[in-house]
């Protein structure tokens, strides 16, 4: 557990109040311990929205995607728990990025020093197999990228969307095949299995040997690749 996943799990929880525009309930809080405070986003489960396409307990998959993001060794998807003992439900909680509130994908992608991170990002929606990917789920903080915003994500049948679809047909990089591939060796860690259901590991091992069969990034196999809002 690194220092920042302590503080997000164990630290005392001040709520500050809800971020505007969420589908679900999102708040903004701080997580104080020892003396160290961390500004986190939480997401209780009793906020949730029903979906009639996603299983309620949407935090499992935020951490998740998180843990994804670790097995692979990218580090795109900030610090991120599951709080039984939050102020409003157990939900996850995610170290917010001081990110700079202007750039978001279709701004970075003009940017050619941003693309080997972007397709990185890409490959990492089809193997999370991300329903929702906006373009403002791309940040930009301490000049570096970050991907938030997982909660549909996993699911055991087709659901890709994405608005990062600039880099279809490129070759993966090396390093991300060799890191996929890795990850097929090895299994999917404990922290990451024990957050999905038998269908949900067998689909995301699945995606991960086609992604490598294919050596490249897949173009949209449904009639409905783009999230709304894009933004």
């Amino acid at each position: 557990m690194t220092a920042a996943e302590e503080v997000l799990l164990r630290g005392e929880m001040t709520v500050h109040g809800r971020i505007a525009g969420s589908s679900n309930a999102t708040l903004l809080v701080t997580c104080s311990l020892d003396g160290t405070e961390l500004l986190a986003i939480y997401k209780p489960v009793a906020g949730e929205r029903e979906l009639w396409d996603f299983p309620s307990g949407l935090h499992r998959r935020e951490v998740a995607a998180r843990e994804l993001s670790t097995a692979l060794g990218w580090d795109l998807v900030p610090e991120t728990v599951v709080r039984d003992d939050a102020p409003f439900s157990t939900g996850s909680v995610q170290r917010a990025v001081p990110e700079d509130g202007v750039s978001h994908y279709f701004t970075l992608r003009e940017e050619p020093r941003w693309h080997s991170v972007l397709r990185r990002i890409a490959a990492f929606d089809v193997l999370a197999n991300n329903a929702d990917r906006k373009s403002g789920h791309v940040l930009l903080a301490a000049g570096r990228l970050w991907a938030i915003d997982h909660g549909l994500t996993f699911h055991a049948e087709p659901k890709l969307r994405t608005v990062i679809w600039d880099f279809v047909g490129d070759n993966l990089d090396d390093d991300v095949a060799a890191d996929v591939g890795g990850l097929v060796d090895r299994g999917l860690p404990a922290s990451l299995a024990g957050l999905l259901d038998a269908t949900e590991r067998e689909a995301l091992v699945a995606r991960a040997e086609r992604l490598l069969a294919d050596g490249c990034l897949p173009p949209p196999d449904s009639g409905r690749p783009y999230p709304w809002p894009l933004v």
